[in-house]
Parts: C-alpha cells; sequence; structure tokens
C-alpha cells in the first residue's frame, strides 16, 4: 500500500477502514461512481450489486491514472437505504472483498435521501496516492 495507515495511540484498531492514511505521490481525485456497468446499463437493483459494480468503476478509474486498488487511500460512500446497509453487511462485505481484496482505506459511510441518478442507490467517491510518474 503506498500509503500506511495510521494508528491512535490507545485506541482499538479499525475493522474493516482505516482512521487515517498517510502517503506521498500523486494524487488523484476520484468523481462519485455509481453501480451502472460503464455502458450505462444496470446490472444490479440491490445494494450490495450496485455497490461492488461502483467499486469497479473507482478502481478502473485509478487503473486509468496508473495505479490501482491498494492505492485507494480514501472512500465516501453515499446509501439511498442505511438499514439495506445494516441488513446485508455479509453480501456488501463479500462484493467490497470482490474488488478491493483486504485492502480497507479510510472510509465514511453517509446516508442520503437520493442521488442524481433514480436507479442508483450508492455512490462511491475515492482519492488515490498513485505512484510518481505521468498518466
Amino acid at each position: 500500500m503506498p500509503g500506511a495507515p495510521v494508528l491512535v495511540p490507545g485506541w482499538p484498531p479499525p475493522r474493516g477502514y482505516a482512521n487515517g492514511v498517510v502517503g506521498e505521490g500523486r494524487v488523484l481525485f476520484v468523481a462519485g461512481q455509481i453501480g451502472w456497468r460503464p455502458d450505462g446499463t444496470w446490472e444490479h437493483t440491490e445494494l450490495a450489486g450496485q455497490l461492488g459494480q461502483a467499486l469497479a468503476n473507482v478502481v478502473e478509474v485509478v487503473r486509468a491514472a496508473g495505479g490501482g486498488p491498494e492505492h485507494l487511500a480514501s472512500l465516501t460512500i453515499y446509501v439511498t437505504d442505511i438499514e439495506a446497509y445494516r441488513r446485508d453487511h455479509k453480501a456488501i462485505g463479500a462484493a467490497y472483498r470482490a474488488v478491493m481484496g483486504k485492502h480497507f482505506p479510510a472510509m465514511a459511510l453517509v446516508a442520503v435521501s437520493a442521488l442524481v441518478e433514480p436507479r442508483a442507490v450508492v455512490e462511491i467517491q475515492g482519492y488515490a496516492l498513485l505512484p510518481g510518474g505521468r498518466a
């Protein structure tokens, strides 16, 4: 991981996220990605499926800039149904690991009333610390 997790003395270690990440390199700001395929079609209507696709879309942006999922330093995940997130946490965890493996950047999850795309139930914004050089 290009960035290193920040561990706060006296705090329990985080599970499934980092409290903070410090690193060096080029910074990539990834716009909010939703759970549709690159061609604009939808394979999933449920949260876990859309989250997996949205994460895959985030990672494709990172790859286009010369990085990979391990370069993601921060994710903000917006969901329209917090109860679905709580209820389906096992399926959501599996979808996350299928894309990100065991890489856990700094993260926040925010419940929102709606997203711009009416069929979207999740949107993910991210920041990556990329290796040096030009994209």
